[in-house]
């Protein structure tokens, strides 16, 4: 059976996208509350075992990591990664953020959209959701870093992740990411092409 590492995923009771289904979910986070598998901060996976999963993902979680660290965390990924493996990482994206802001002529403190937790504002798509970080009092959180699909796929190729298929929509950046080329299972699985 194929094993995902889901890294920051809180805990499982939130649903792995349909590409997983049927996978071995294995959830690694930093809070023994949400009751992972592994508690592990994901900057440092390469202290796990090497290559022991199909697959990582990694949903919202890489923007709380400072930028000096990320390069940390996508070299566990690769650790983990078996041969042919891949990352699947969501993160907020930045890029459209500042197209919206200028389009609406947005500030800060505007309401960006509502979701089921509440209004969202332009700041907390940058920071992170503040009144959840006010509630927990965890600043882990925070978003102390963020991303465009430029910059993404720059760290993940300097990463040795070389293999980047982008995808854009509602203010997330989703990628998968392989150190080698995919084969034609994987892109069949995935839904890319590769040229």
């Amino acid at each position: 059976m194929k094993k995902v590492l889901n890294v920051g995923g809180n805990n499982k009771a939130i649903a792995l996208p349909p590409v997983f289904a049927g996978w071995d979910h294995v959830l690694l986070d930093i809070d023994p509350a949400g009751k992972p598998d592994v508690v592990c901060d994901a900057r440092e996976l390469t202290q796990l075992p090497a290559a022991g999963y199909d697959a990582v993902y990694c949903s919202h979680n890489l923007e709380h990591y400072h930028r000096h660290h990320v390069g940390k965390v996508l070299a566990g990924f690769r650790h983990v990664l078996k041969p042919g493996g891949f990352a699947f990482i969501r993160v907020p994206d930045m890029g459209e953020l500042m197209q919206i802001v200028v389009e609406r002529d947005l500030d800060i403190d505007d309401v960006l959209y509502n979701a089921p937790a509440g209004a969202i504002l332009v700041r907390d798509v940058i920071y992170g959701y503040g009144v959840e970080i006010e509630r927990s009092g965890n600043d882990f959180f925070a978003h102390k870093t963020g991303f465009t699909a430029k910059s993404l796929t720059k760290v993940l190729i300097e990463a040795g992740l070389a293999h980047v298929f982008i995808a854009q929509n509602a203010l997330e950046i989703c990628a998968y990411a392989m150190a080698q080329q995919p084969d034609e299972a994987t892109q069949k699985l995935l839904g890319i092409s590769y040229v």
